[in-house]
């Protein structure tokens, strides 16, 4: 796992200059890399890589990077990890290549110099972003892997291309003093997250997950897609696996095997993730079963019952015999995170997950380099909450005369202020439904499926009140072709959410809190053979209309107990609305102040009235005053920054 940045300003840019900002740059990654922190130069070009190195496979000078081809034409420029890679290995030693080494990074090089990078990216399986240049043609490849594991920034300007696996990497160049795009900003509110291809800042892209550029001599050259979820998606539509249920529960068996197994490889310490969850136990129950010690695995506990998880994992760590350590953390350590986030994720995020992925990812790395995490689970095998209320409401739409649903919208209107939040505390009530339970009067009067998944999905619906003068895009999400392509709308559900929340931010929230303390966080359930097997699976093997997982529930019971797994899904995060309320009330006082909000762009009313009402009225407006919060915070950091 690695940090990589660069910039290429063409013939004039002075040899000093390039060494000097790529030297910045990889300082500014060094927590993505601590082991060694390096630069490439073409002066001739006026081209520098910058990189930084976290050493986890082929630990030795032949593994360093940038790496520079046998042939001499090609350096690489990497990050990430590719397994399985001895197939491609053992054809390009068939050709007469001679390795130096055993690392990923040499393969993927050379197999680019030999083959060429389209042949080269359907062979490869894992997670990556790397820059390739071509000394001969002149040419720059930028390419981020199929789920978009790995983040790739960049911004084309009059003076040049510059690109970094985080957007503060780019600000290393003196010459680049981008603005604040308000339009991405009303898209962060909408979603907790800035929505790819945008980032936070005008002029600054995400390259989207399974595309590539190539920027020639002249600057030209737009994103690529090579590789796509959305015909696996259609095909299993179309013509669904025959296979049994137990016979589908073999292979999928199979292939989790040999996407963990593969993940396992490393010449360091490696460890996992384990809430106690269906995913997390999965992903440990595969890697006990093909190891010959105690895999050792890591849970984050809190004292309040609500958002305790540790309990539940320490029985699957028990059952399963893995090293397993829990860390009971307290408010006080929680919110001791809260100041650094901004600096730690360069964009506003407020997925307050965030938190605890942070401190579990702390954790993990006091006892190895390397851990592997459940996420994509849900996503692909219906695993939120919001699948089943997605699939009734639809169904409900569809039925009930536009007039019943108006009565229905007005009777809700009518619950007194409080009663969802009320019914949140009760024994064995599930937040997420409480929270989605308000939303019904709204999505009573939606027309259409397409307009209940977006409803579902914003957090500010209406984003424009809070930052004037812009247009929040809705992107993919406004697709209607969508709805005729992928009509069932929890496996529509299921693919927008691959392609928008999953990258944007889960894995965002993965990358970016195990980065922080140079942990590197492999997802076995993103191995793309898995995505197709799922999505080729029927939906009664997914979802049964109110349960998701039915056939990772099936595997998991082939190790787990199912009454040490089988429960209401909690999520993984921590009583947000109660530290505002409580210990982080001035903090939030402090932000949350007219002038404060004028200041970052923000229209206060909205705001204020919001804050009251999580305040004085006992409603939960945690969700939506966290995303503000997060955003003034992150403001508060990066303003003098962005203004110099």
């Amino acid at each position: 796992m690695c940090g990589i940045a660069g910039l290429w300003l063409g013939r004039g840019a002075g040899a000093d200059m390039l060494a000097r900002t790529a030297t910045a740059m990889a300082a500014i990654l060094r927590h993505r890399g601590p082991d060694a922190q390096t630069t490439f130069i073409d002066a001739s070009a006026g081209l520098a890589f910058a990189q930084t190195r976290l050493a986890i496979i082929d630990l030795s000078p032949a593994g360093a990077l940038p790496m520079t081809s046998a042939n001499g034409r090609f350096v690489i420029s990497y990050n990430g990890e590719v397994y399985e890679t001895a197939e491609i290995r053992a054809d390009l030693e068939k050709r007469g290549l001679r390795f130096r080494g055993h690392s990923d990074s040499e393969v993927i090089l050379e197999s680019c110099a030999m083959s060429g990078i389209a042949a080269t990216l359907p062979r490869l399986i894992g997670m990556f972003a790397f820059a390739l240049w071509d000394k001969q043609e002149r040419q720059l490849t930028l390419v981020r892997d199929r789920f978009g594991i790995k983040p790739l920034y960049y911004a084309r300007t009059d003076r040049g291309f510059v690109w970094g696996s985080e957007l503060k990497a780019l600000l290393a160049w003196p010459d680049f003093h981008p603005t604040i795009d308000r339009d991405a900003l009303a898209s962060y509110f909408r979603f907790n997250y800035v929505p790819a291809p945008a980032s936070i800042l005008r002029g600054v892209n995400k390259l989207p997950p399974g595309h590539f550029i190539t920027i020639g001599p002249n600057g030209a050259g737009e994103p690529r897609r090579w590789w796509d979820l959305r015909p696996l998606v259609t095909a299993g539509l179309t013509a669904p696996s025959t296979l049994s249920a137990t016979e589908a529960e073999g292979e999928l068996d199979r292939l989790l095997r040999r996407a963990v197994g593969g993940r396992m490889v490393a010449d360091v310490p490696l460890g996992a993730f384990l809430s106690g969850g269906i995913d997390s136990s999965t992903v440990v129950a595969q890697m006990q079963a093909q190891s010959v010690r105690p895999v050792k695995t890591f849970t984050i506990g809190f004292t309040e019952p609500a958002f305790d998880e540790s309990t539940d994992a320490e029985a699957v760590a028990r059952h399963l015999g893995t090293d397993h350590t829990t860390l009971m953390a307290t408010p006080a350590e929680a919110m001791a995170v809260i100041p650094d986030l901004p600096e730690w994720y360069d964009e506003p995020f407020a997925d307050s997950s965030q938190i605890p992925t942070y401190l579990v990812s702390r954790l993990a790395r006091t006892a190895v380099t390397v851990s592997l995490s459940g996420d994509g689970g849900d996503e692909l095998f219906a695993g939120y909450v919001r699948y089943g209320w997605g699939d009734r409401l639809c169904r409900y739409l569809a039925r009930a005369p536009a007039g019943v649903r108006k009565l229905f919208a007005t009777a809700l209107d009518g619950v007194p202020s409080g009663f969802w939040d009320t019914l949140e505390g009760l024994p064995g009530f599930p937040r997420q439904v409480a929270i989605k339970a308000g939303k019904l009067a709204e999505i009573s009067r939606l027309a259409d499926s397409g307009d209940v998944y977006r409803r579902l999905v914003s957090i500010w619906p209406n984003p424009q009140e809070l930052v004037s003068g812009s247009a929040a895009n809705w992107g993919i999400l406004n697709d209607r072709d969508l709805e005729t392509e992928i009509g069932p709308i929890v496996e529509r559900m299921q693919y927008l959410d691959a392609i928008t929340y999953l990258p944007d931010d889960i894995l965002t929230k993965v990358d970016r809190a195990s980065m922080a303390v140079s942990l590197e966080a492999r997802v076995p359930l993103l191995d793309h053979r898995v995505a197709a097997f799922a999505f080729s699976l029927p939906r009664h093997l997914r979802f049964d209309g109110t349960t998701g997982k039915i056939l990772l529930r099936r595997v998991l019971a082939r190790y787990v107990p199912r009454q040490l797994f089988e429960r209401p899904k909690t999520g993984f995060g921590i009583p947000i609305g109660e530290w505002l309320r409580g210990p982080l009330r001035a903090w939030a006082e402090d932000l949350l102040q007219p002038a404060a909000l004028i200041s970052s762009g923000l229209t206060p009313a909205p705001v204020r009235q919001m804050w009251s009402e999580h305040l004085c009225r006992g409603l939960n407006r945690e969700t939506e005053i966290w995303t503000v919060l997060m955003y003034q915070a992150w403001f508060a950091r990066w303003n003098a920054r962005l203004a110099s």
